[in-house]
């Protein structure tokens, strides 16, 4: 049995939560939100991120986060990417602490990955975790992959021992740049699929954009030292299938409602949640700039939420693009 502490805790983390105490580890889950802490100390669920999922004895939901509480075999970061910074300045994590990442984007101003900024913070080993992972189907139980990427194939292995379970089935990958930028880049090209379904432009186009989508995550992640071959994997394609096809992706949402004539500032408003898709696509364009690589389906995306761009003209502009080779 092990001891892990989740920081964050909205759906994707009390998720994590549910399946480590089924796995009969003893689980800390933080909250920054005390009406959530007390709401799940008093009735075990989480209403506001996860409702009707009760959490069990093993969980141990607070606000504070003691020195005896981060002492654990394993912290697992799960809120949001721009919120990482922040909230690390206020916790000192334990220098030789085990520390994953449960985050997908990329940190606007700075450009970098999760584990990049909490290698600022925490000089210890860090891996990241990422795949087609919806917390709701999951806490419901249905079966899922996932993979832990980490340079040290040890620690990896030892988070694989943690999380595997018979419906949560966990693979190791040493190529964390590749698996980050899969889990991160895939949120912009799930805003475009949403659109897509929005507009009603059936499934060749829904197609068409998924493969050219891939084909520009992987030209920017081998371009920052990521493995090709990762992108074809679980945090790649698998994720990207799962995000741009599903209702219960946020990122999808985001691109549906726009394609309704909804403002993304009215879109945001109304979720509970943040849509990783709409920052990481500000620094998917100026990581794009930098590296020299093409990613027309990235601009427009960033376009439309950035400039105020017609998401039907965003996708007339993708059509219009002089031919080329695959």
């Amino acid at each position: 049995m092990a001891k892990v502490t989740v920081i964050g805790a909205g759906g994707w983390g009390t998720t994590l939560a549910i399946l480590l105490a089924e796995n009969k580890h003893s689980v800390t889950l933080w909250s920054y939100e005390k009406d959530v802490t007390l709401h799940m100390v008093e009735f075990r669920e989480n209403n506001k991120y996860l409702p009707g999922f009760q959490l069990s004895p093993e969980i141990e939901p607070t606000e504070h986060l003691t020195a005896a509480q981060l002492n654990s075999d394993l912290i697992i970061l799960a809120i949001p990417t721009q919120f990482i910074r922040p909230t690390l300045k206020g916790i000192k994590l334990p220098e030789k602490a085990l520390v994953l990442s449960a985050s997908k984007g990329i940190e606007e101003h700075t450009l970098k990955r999760p584990s990049e900024v909490i290698a600022e913070f925490h000089q210890g080993t860090i891996a990241t975790l990422s795949g087609p992972n919806l917390a709701k189907e999951i806490a419901k139980g249905l079966p899922a992959a996932s993979v832990v990427a980490s340079k040290d194939q040890a620690s990896a292995a030892s988070i694989q021992n943690i999380l595997n379970s018979e419906k949560f089935r966990i693979y190791t990958n040493p190529d964390i740049v590749g698996v980050e930028l899969g889990g991160a880049l895939k949120n912009v090209i799930a805003i475009a699929a949403g659109a897509v379904d929005g507009f009603g432009l059936g499934d060749n186009a829904k197609s068409s954009l998924l493969v050219r989508g891939l084909a520009e995550m992987t030209r920017l992640g081998v371009s920052l030292g990521a493995k090709e071959k990762t992108f074809s994997g679980l945090s790649g394609m698998g994720d990207l299938i799962t995000t741009c096809g599903s209702p219960l992706s946020r990122n999808h949402r985001v691109g549906y409602e726009l394609a309704k004539g909804k403002k993304i500032k009215e879109i945001l408003a109304g979720m509970a949640e943040v849509a990783e898709g709409v920052p990481t696509a500000m620094a998917a364009v100026e990581l794009a700039k930098k590296q020299k690589v093409e990613m027309p389906i990235t601009q427009e995306v960033y376009e439309v939420l950035f400039k105020g761009k017609d998401p039907y003209q965003a996708m007339a502009s993708l059509m219009r693009r002089s031919p080329t080779s695959e």
